[in-house]
């Protein structure tokens, strides 16, 4: 073959290349296979909703990413696995990440409880498990190879607590989803209310697969309390909880925080959900990257969960993170370089300016603030359902 023939023939083969995500050809006219790394979300189950939300939006960034070129000129490929917020269900999609696709490095998971249940595998196998949206507290301590955007509960906790005692809360009721997301948020959240003088009047669990309530909320209301907390992993049973606490005729103030106030939990709530007070991570409407990739969500998707913008763009941000320890590492079997180039990093996307990770792997630099969900007729996809009423940084 002729070199004019020959480099005609390479070109061509990029072109094929950039526009289907197969593999590369490099200068030698190698075949380069593309970085291939895991997805484990919640697509089943009682993170359904924002499960489903991350995966695409990462998905969106992925296309994004091959769109311009790949990693270095090699495409990113994903391999994707339903955790089903559980335990269980982490172990299963990892070991099939892991055994069958052979992964080295894995986005997510949705939930703290699979988080949690695959953390120990990937610690000891040397995988890197890096989430946008887990939260609990006790991830922190969960491994040299654990990373997370997601702020941890124990802010949350301080924030809600130091909220319902500003707001001249003293005896307080929980409710909260037997999982391990509501049990942290709810006992970090407790710690601190304590911690300033109030009292728990009564807390009450459930199991993720209830669908009625009443019983439970009438032995709560019987405390009569000047609040309640609700701490939900799924929307589904949040808003439920809502509405029929209302219908049970209390009156007085919900608190909560992200999940409780997703689009499906305010639907169900309806108007019941009026008033409410939650801790939410929320996009900056000044940060033009964020507000860019919402706007490429709802025209590629054509919907946005009304509190889910910060979820979303924070799975998005992770491979966009992820591609560029990829083009340091040039290894998607490098666990250990990608592991350093995170704790190196410091990074400005979607859900923030200049943030990074601490040697817990824990995010540093973002913050949340505090919600009030507006009546069903002021609800929008432009406000989220919500007005800002402050801020919980420190």
């Amino acid at each position: 073959m002729t070199s004019p023939i020959r480099w005609i023939v390479l070109f061509a083969l990029l072109a094929v290349c950039a526009l289907a995500a197969a593999a590369c050809i490099d200068e030698s006219g190698r075949a380069e296979p593309p970085f291939r790394i895991g997805v484990m979300e919640s697509l089943t189950g009682p993170g359904d909703t924002y499960g489903t939300v991350a995966v695409q939006a990462k998905q969106m960034a992925l296309d994004e990413i091959n769109g311009a070129g790949g990693v270095n000129g090699r495409m990113l490929e994903f391999a994707v696995e339903d955790s089903k917020c559980s335990p269980q269900g982490a172990t299963v999609a990892y070991d099939k990440l892991t055994d069958v696709d052979g992964v080295k490095i894995i986005l997510g998971t949705s939930c703290s409880g699979a988080m949690l249940g695959a953390a120990p595998l990937a610690e000891a196998d040397g995988v890197i498990l890096f989430s946008g949206l887990a939260s609990n507290p006790a991830i922190a301590s969960a491994g040299d190879y654990i990373f997370r955007t997601q702020i941890s509960d124990d802010e949350v906790g301080a924030a809600m607590g130091s909220l319902l005692w500003a707001d001249g809360i003293r005896a307080l009721a929980t409710i909260n989803e037997s999982t391990d997301y509501a049990e942290g948020v709810r006992r970090s959240t407790v710690e601190q209310f304590e911690k300033l003088g109030g009292r728990v009047a009564v807390a009450l669990r459930y199991e993720s697969d209830v669908t009625d309530f009443r019983s439970q909320l009438t032995e709560l209301l019987t405390t009569n309390p000047d609040a309640i907390h609700v701490a939900a992993q799924s929307e589904f049973s949040a808003g439920t909880i809502f509405k029929q606490l209302r219908e049970l005729g209390y009156e007085g103030p919900f608190y909560t925080e992200a999940v409780s106030v997703g689009t499906t939990a305010l639907e169900i709530a309806g108007d019941a959900a009026t008033g409410m007070k939650a801790i939410v991570a929320n996009l900056d409407p000044s940060n033009e990257r964020g507000q860019q990739v919402l706007a490429n969500f709802r025209e590629r998707y054509s919907y946005v969960n009304l509190t889910l913008p910060w979820h979303l763009a924070s799975a998005y941000d992770n491979v966009y993170i992820a591609a560029e320890c990829l083009k340091q590492t040039e290894d998607d079997q490098d666990a250990d370089g990608f592991r350093d180039c995170l704790y190196d990093i410091t990074w400005s996307g979607a859900i923030g300016n200049s943030y990074s990770f601490d040697s817990n792997g824990e995010v540093v630099g973002l913050s949340r603030v505090v919600a009030e969900i507006l009546p069903t007729s002021e609800r929008t996809e432009d406000n989220y359902g919500y007005k800002v009423i402050g801020s919980t940084a420190r």
